[in-house]
């Protein structure tokens, strides 16, 4: 079986009222033609984020446009469709409240956050509560790339280096700051972050290293535990990415039972080509047949 860990499916109502995207975005036909082509069983749909709430006048505006649409294609097409279900960020009181609505009502397995909103990361704690209800009913929540203002947009604006920068350091920051918060070590939250969890793989033996040098020093707090340890627990996709690199630095540090494979379509075409960028991967036939959808099937059925 294969499992779409990262695709978007937007409605025309935001999409009319964001800056970025267009109307392929809201083509759910084009994607199960392009899923059938390919072999995909069946995606996660994921809000990849937007600046439609700055027009539309809320988050919370936002949230019930996007879970209302969503829920349609998930009841329509229950078994090729995964909705993960944004929340009202902006109103803390009724996360709980839309979070219930959503997985208990409306069919949604998931939580998608992005990984900041207005510079705050996700160890905030107006985000506890949700964390606390995750850990309890086991619901997945996936993380994507903050693309409204990341880390460093304050300072460079630039078509091509926000998305490839920006994008995967607010994505970085957003999974140091739960390690700082002990959110990592403190909550049994399944956390799938985009993209390989952005520079992770890359810095995880500077994690450890300077770690190892501060607490010599008393320089930093004791996270009971080396980075890695922590870092280890979360959950990454793919991102459509076919870089056979970037696969073998997550594997090095998560293991082939923390990777996840996505496609980011429609962002990305080639569904097939990083599909067969898993098959060429250095790990078993076993290990690649979880990265492509076992993984994820266990996660879903809360194992």
């Amino acid at each position: 079986m294969i499992i779409d860990a990262h695709s978007h499916w937007l409605p025309e109502e935001i999409i009319n009222n964001a800056h970025f995207f267009h109307k392929g975005w809201s083509d759910i036909e084009a994607q199960l033609k392009i899923m059938d082509e390919a072999g995909v069983d069946s995606a996660v749909l994921s809000y990849p984020t937007s600046d439609a709430h700055l027009k539309l006048g809320s988050i919370s505006q936002v949230t019930h446009i996007y879970n209302d649409n969503v829920a349609k294609i998930i009841k329509r097409y229950p078994k090729r469709f995964i909705g993960a279900a944004i929340l009202p960020v902006d109103n803390a009181k009724d996360m709980l409240d839309e979070l219930k609505r959503a997985t208990e009502e409306l069919g949604f397995k998931a939580i998608s956050l992005a990984s900041s909103y207005s510079g705050q990361y996700l160890d905030d704690a107006r985000f506890l509560p949700i964390y606390a209800r995750a850990q309890e009913k086991d619901i997945p929540i996936f993380v994507h790339s903050q693309i409204v203002n990341p880390i460093g947009s304050e300072r460079v604006q630039d078509p091509l280096l926000t998305p490839v920068i920006e994008y995967i350091f607010d994505t970085t920051i957003c999974i140091g700051k739960l390690l700082m918060a002990d959110i990592l070590r403190d909550y049994n939250v399944k956390f799938i972050f985009a993209n390989f969890g952005g520079a992770l793989p890359f810095l995880q033996h500077r994690f450890d290293a300077t770690y190892t040098m501060l607490r010599g020093i008393n320089f930093v707090k004791d996270l009971k535990g080396n980075p890695t340890a922590f870092l280890k627990k979360i959950y990454v996709d793919t991102g459509g990415d076919k870089v056979k690199s970037n696969f073998a630095l997550a594997l090095e540090l998560l293991g082939p039972g923390h990777i996840l494979w996505g496609s980011d379509w429609p962002a990305k075409k080639d569904i097939i080509g990083s599909i067969n960028a898993v098959w060429d991967m250095e790990a078993s036939a076993e290990d690649k047949e979880d990265i492509l959808g076992g993984n994820l099937e266990n996660i879903l059925q809360g194992d």
